[in-house]
């Protein structure tokens, strides 16, 4: 696309992240840039020149800002075909610029509604039209137009500027995450509007979840959870999530790769303060680094540094780190690599790596070397959970009216700083294990995971004895509540010193009563988290 002598593109952002990058690749790159009021004049306070749309309609913002784009002006330049000369002949008629980037985002109308001071009014004002129109012109369009419906999309758009220009199949892929935004963006506000519905209702917005996962192929693998069976991979990287992890060298993925991976991120996300910690105790180490086999954790750790944090984990059970799969919240650099270079390890996946991490890790040809999006661990939290039951699916979602976390400390002894914060690093360790499932932790390391077990007292004594001798002084946390006492004496038998559970036993007084007479720390938490 020739410098100088590019068509126009259009910007109408309420989220601005990226703005800057964005708009100085299309100016750079000879763009015509219209945008929104508000946008417009951001663009403006960065220095690069940029015109109202009121400019090209001859309109200002009316109905107090209710309608700007929707105008024949905007429309047509987003939605004339090039190629057909009567097209082209209306755009010259009525001097209409060709628009072929389309950068928009919607009003936060989910965020608005699910305040609990938010009224009908304020939600009402936050259901965007222009915007969603925009999308859909846009995206309708593909053949001509760039529909940008998230920041996210900002850096692989600029880059094919750089490489000579956007792809069909770039812009078509596009075009589907601008449709699914608008989907989805639509079934919240009709989910609001519904108010209670009834289990039908229900059922139907269920579907539309799982249509909203914007799914697309991605990979054959090389086979499913044993040799004798097919597995292929579907990844949903639309708006409101991230881009696959890159796959930098090694031997191709695995059905129990993924899975593998998928637990092993999940750990890297730490776990949310509930109310009640004491701020002095929270923890300022930021690196984490996890160890998977099986979708079991065998060693997590938070640290200072990533080669910190991996030797910690690496030595917490290595044994079972033979043949794991290894994931870091940091990037690696070349002390990170040659520690783990050392290991038979099956995946090493970080946010990124140095030239002399990659090359050390690429030296061992088979171990597959993944780069993922530092945002991912969090999204898959908070991400639309599908697994297949019965022949059917099952979909399970965050209920974003659920009340948070709470802790209470319910013993007479206090626990220390230190204690707080190896709890809540055991606590968001042990919501990753299969039920019943109990970790123990010390120092920020975890040095005893047992899950999968059919009792909870088991859960506790095999986290402590896998702890070995380590368990004494240390804290345990546990994904639900102890039905008795057992398990709490298991804990203070081996040692241990602090333990955190949720309540709702109806034994939960005789467990408080273990828990003094052991003289040990005692906090129960609101939220359990059973993984089955």
């Amino acid at each position: 696309m020739p410098r100088g002598k590019g068509p126009a593109a259009l910007l109408s952002l309420s989220d601005r992240r990226g703005l800057e990058s964005l708009a100085g690749a299309l100016r750079r790159f000879g763009y015509r840039l219209i945008a929104t009021g508000g946008t417009a004049a951001a663009i403006r306070d960065l220095g690069i020149a940029c015109e109202e749309v009121g400019e090209l309609t001859g309109f200002p913002p009316l109905c107090d800002g209710r309608v700007k784009t929707l105008h024949p002006k905007v429309m047509a330049g987003i939605l004339a075909d090039p190629a057909n000369p009567e097209h082209a002949a209306d755009l010259d008629r009525y001097e209409i610029p060709p628009v072929s980037v389309v950068a928009a985002n919607l009003y936060p109308f989910e965020q608005t509604a699910a305040r609990g001071d938010a009224t009908t009014e304020d939600a009402i004002e936050q259901i965007d039209i222009g915007g969603v129109t925009l999308l859909r012109a846009a995206a309708k369009n593909y053949a001509n137009v760039s529909v940008l419906a998230s920041p996210e999309r900002y850096d692989g758009f600029v880059e094919a500027l750089e490489r000579g220009g956007t792809t069909l199949e770039e812009r078509r892929r596009w075009a589907a995450e601008a449709f699914a935004l608008c989907e989805r963006y639509d079934f919240a506000i009709a989910r609001y509007f519904e108010g209670d519905a009834d289990r039908a209702q229900l059922a139907d917005r269920r579907a539309s979840a799982l249509r909203q996962l914007d799914l697309r192929h991605a990979a054959e693998l090389r086979y499913g959870e044993n040799p004798w069976a097919r597995a292929s991979f579907s990844f949903g990287d639309g708006p409101s999530g991230v881009r696959m992890p890159e796959q930098l060298s090694g031997k191709e993925l695995s059905y129990n790769n993924l899975l593998d991976l998928d637990s092993c991120l999940r750990l890297l996300a730490r776990a949310e303060t509930p109310i009640g910690f004491p701020p002095e105790a929270t923890s300022t180490r930021g690196v984490m680094a996890a160890i998977v086999k099986h979708t079991v954790p065998c060693g997590v750790a938070a640290r200072d540094s990533a080669v910190e944090a991996l030797a910690a984990a690496l030595g917490a059970d290595p044994i079972s780190a033979f043949g794991g799969i290894v994931a870091c919240s940091a990037p690696l650099d070349a002390a990170s690599a040659n520690l783990l270079r050392s290991r038979f390890l099956e995946v090493v996946a970080a946010p990124d790596f140095d030239a002399a991490a990659l090359d050390a890790l690429r030296s061992k040809k088979h171990l597959r070397v993944l780069r993922f999006d530092a945002e991912l661990p969090r999204r898959l939290l908070a991400s639309v959970k599908v697994r297949s039951a019965l022949g059917g699916l099952l979909v399970e979602e965050i209920d974003a009216s659920a009340e948070p976390d709470a802790w209470t400390l319910v013993s007479e002894r206090r626990p220390t700083h230190a204690q707080w914060r190896d709890m809540l690093f055991a606590f968001g360790v042990v919501r990753h294990v299969k039920s019943n499932a109990a970790v123990v932790a010390r120092d920020e390391t975890a040095i005893g995971i047992c899950g999968g077990q059919t009792n909870r007292v088991a859960a506790v004594e095999l986290a402590c004895q896998r702890a070995g001798d380590s368990a004494s002084g240390a804290s345990l946390a546990t994904d639900g509540f102890f039905p008795f006492a057992d398990g709490l004496e298991a804990a203070a038998r081996a040692g241990v010193t602090a333990v955190v559970a949720p309540s709702g036993s109806i034994r939960d007084q005789e467990v408080i009563g273990a828990a003094r007479n052991a003289g040990l720390s005692l906090v129960f938490a609101r939220r359990r988290y059973f993984l089955h």
